[in-house]
């Protein structure tokens, strides 16, 4: 008898642990897209599914985001655009209630899949509710272990989902909070544009018009106010690129930083002959100045790469380990040599420059015939 219970104990433990590891695991993450990954994973992790997704409703009877785990790239591209509210995703939104099926195809709200979708067996979903909003739905399907899901695991992801629905309204708040941030941080760059670089550009207006005019009866004292006319136009550059390498990329407050590199690695994929590829091992919290410089050094690589490498293939790996985010873009191009390249316009000093700023640096390793690799490292 005490065994028994010493049993019952050990297993309510286990699954205790489970759901606080998950929860943790989605309290780590902090934009949207990210804590709907980490949902999913964890919702498949702890309940040993196959098949897990979770989608995110919009206003226009379709789904703001949907996030699937369990299947690849390649068949989600397959599959085709996002679902619609519809079939059993449509009622779960209506009704707002868990649903627990044996088999999904048997069920009169089931209407049907693409034709590239996995074919789905024993269903459990779950609303993601915030009160009497339900802000998303989280489902699995085909549980790994026979006789499907039970009646204790629809209880255990109904409580994980209250917990996501925590989770994934703090995310909401703390992007919101980015955004604001953002708006002020533009109106600041604004004010220094008209502030300075307005200003040049006006007195550089002036100054080359003065040079116009002195052409036809003092061309001596044209040249030296074209000679102005140089200097100013080059500090207005500066001045220009200062700001612009202040702003933050908007798609970072929308998609995270892991998400945003991703977006543009299969953009580049589809726009060059080169395989581009992406890899993604989990990523501690950074920093938004920290996230900038690791966009701008990997879209500086990445451009490197595609223009002048004549690679194949083009791989990009980010991750965090030891207290440190590295990112590395390898490519089988034709490489170079980095000494001869330094004033050459790759970029290294400047990619070097935004490492060195976060304390950390960036090694570009390649040789002519032998590929690139450029890897940066820096401090979380």
């Amino acid at each position: 008898m005490t065994s028994a219970r010493t049993s019952d104990g050990e297993d309510r433990d286990a699954v205790l642990h489970a759901v606080s590891s998950a929860v943790l695991a989605v309290t780590r993450h902090l934009s949207v897209r990210e804590v709907l990954q980490v949902i999913v994973r964890s919702a498949r992790r702890l309940l040993d599914a196959r098949y897990a997704a979770l989608g995110v409703p919009d206003d226009q009877g379709a789904f703001a985001e949907f996030v699937a785990e369990g299947i690849s790239d390649e068949q989600w591209d397959a599959i085709g655009p996002m679902p619609r509210q519809h079939g059993m995703l449509g009622a779960m939104l209506r009704e707002g209630t868990p649903v627990r099926l044996p088999d999904i195809r048997r069920d009169p709200r089931f209407e049907y899949w693409p034709r590239a979708h996995p074919v789905l067996k024993d269903f459990l979903g779950v609303p993601i509710r915030d009160g009497d909003q339900v802000l998303g739905i989280v489902f699995l399907s085909n549980k790994r272990a026979p006789g499907g899901f039970t009646e204790a695991d629809e209880r255990l992801l109904t409580m994980f989902a209250a917990h996501a629905a925590i989770a994934l309204t703090n995310a909401r708040l703390y992007e919101r909070g980015r955004e604001l941030a953002l708006v002020e941080e533009r109106t600041r760059m604004a004010r220094e544009l008209h502030d300075a670089v307005t200003q040049k550009l006006f007195s550089l207006r002036l100054t080359a018009q003065a040079a116009a005019s002195l052409v036809p009866r003092d061309p001596d004292r044209a040249l030296r106010e074209l000679d102005r006319v140089e200097r100013l136009a080059g500090e207005a550059l500066a001045e220009l690129r200062a700001v612009i390498v202040e702003l933050r990329p908007a798609e970072l407050d929308r998609h995270g930083l892991a998400e945003t590199l991703r977006k543009h690695i299969r953009l580049l994929d589809r726009l060059h002959p080169a395989s581009f590829s992406f890899e993604e091992t989990p990523v501690c919290e950074l920093e938004p100045a920290t996230e900038v410089a690791i966009l701008r050094v990997a879209q500086e690589a990445l451009h490197n790469a595609s223009r002048h490498s004549g690679a194949r293939t083009v791989h990009v790996r980010l991750g965090c380990a030891g207290g440190r985010v590295v990112l590395e873009v390898r490519d089988d191009g034709t490489g170079f040599d980095v000494t001869a390249a330094a004033g050459r316009g790759l970029g290294i000093a400047s990619m070097n420059d935004r490492a060195q700023a976060l304390g950390g640096s960036v090694r570009v390793s390649s040789e002519p015939g032998r590929g690139t690799l450029v890897r940066m490292e820096v401090p979380t």
